[in-house]
C-alpha cells in the first residue's frame, strides 16, 4: 500500500510527529482522533469480521489530532543529523555559497570540536569538502571565511518538514503556518571564481 505517513497533532493543533497509516487506523478504532485537518483522505480496508461477515473499513485523514502529546520532543531540540542539517541549509555550503549534492557536503563546527565546540544546531553548518578542509580547525574569522547565514535550531514544524521526503501538499501547508520564515543569506556571492 502506498499510503503516506500521517501528520499527528495534539488536541490543541500543535504538530507532534509523523505516524504510519496503521497507527492512525488504530487511533480511529480506539476513538482517539479528536478532529482532522487537510483535504487528503485515504480509504483503508481490513479483514472480515467472523461474527458479522463485514469487512472493516476506515477513512483516515492526512492530518489528525489526538488528545495525547508526544514525549519525544519535550526538550524542544530536534535531533541533529547530517541529512537534516543539509536540508536546513538547503544543500548550500555556507562558506562559498554553492549548492551541492548531499554526498559532497560535510558538517562543519563553527567553533571546532577539537577546541571544545559542541555538536549543536547553532554551532554546525553545511560546508563543501573543499571549504571544510580550507577552514580546518579554525574559526571562520581565523580562516577569513565569512558565514553566509546564521545557523539556527529548527522548530518542531520545520523539523517535521525536513524529516518527510513525501510530504503531502495539505500537510506542508499546515506545517508552514508553524515554521519561521527562511533564514536569509547574508551574502550569496561565491568566494571562489
Amino acid at each position: 500500500m502506498s499510503t503516506p505517513v500521517i501528520l499527528k497533532l495534539d488536541a490543541g493543533g500543535l504538530p507532534v510527529g509523523w505516524i504510519h497509516w496503521q497507527t492512525a487506523v488504530t487511533l480511529y478504532a480506539r476513538k482517539r482522533v479528536c478532529w482532522e485537518a487537510g483535504e487528503e483522505r485515504f480509504a483503508i480496508t481490513g479483514g472480515i469480521n467472523a461474527r458479522t461477515g463485514e469487512r472493516s473499513y476506515f477513512e483516515i485523514g492526512s492530518i489528525i489530532a489526538t488528545p495525547d502529546r508526544s514525549k519525544r520532543y519535550t526538550q524542544g531540540v530536534p535531533l541533529l543529523t547530517n541529512r537534516t542539517l543539509f536540508q536546513r541549509d538547503h544543500n548550500l555550503c555556507l562558506y562559498c555559497g554553492e549548492m551541492f549534492n548531499p554526498a559532497r557536503l560535510t558538517r562543519d563546527h563553527i567553533m571546532p570540536a577539537s577546541r571544545g565546540g559542541g555538536t549543536t544546531w547553532e554551532n554546525c553548518v553545511t560546508a563543501c569538502r573543499d571549504c571544510n578542509q580550507e577552514k580546518d580547525a579554525r574559526t571562520p574569522e581565523e580562516a577569513d571565511m565569512k558565514l553566509l547565514a546564521v545557523p539556527y535550531t529548527p522548530n518542531l514544524a520545520e523539523y517535521l518538514i525536513m524529516q518527510n521526503r513525501k510530504i503531502l501538499a495539505d500537510q506542508m501547508e499546515f506545517l508552514k503556518g508553524f515554521a519561521r520564515k527562511k533564514a536569509k543569506l547574508v551574502a550569496a556571492v561565491p568566494r571562489r571564481a
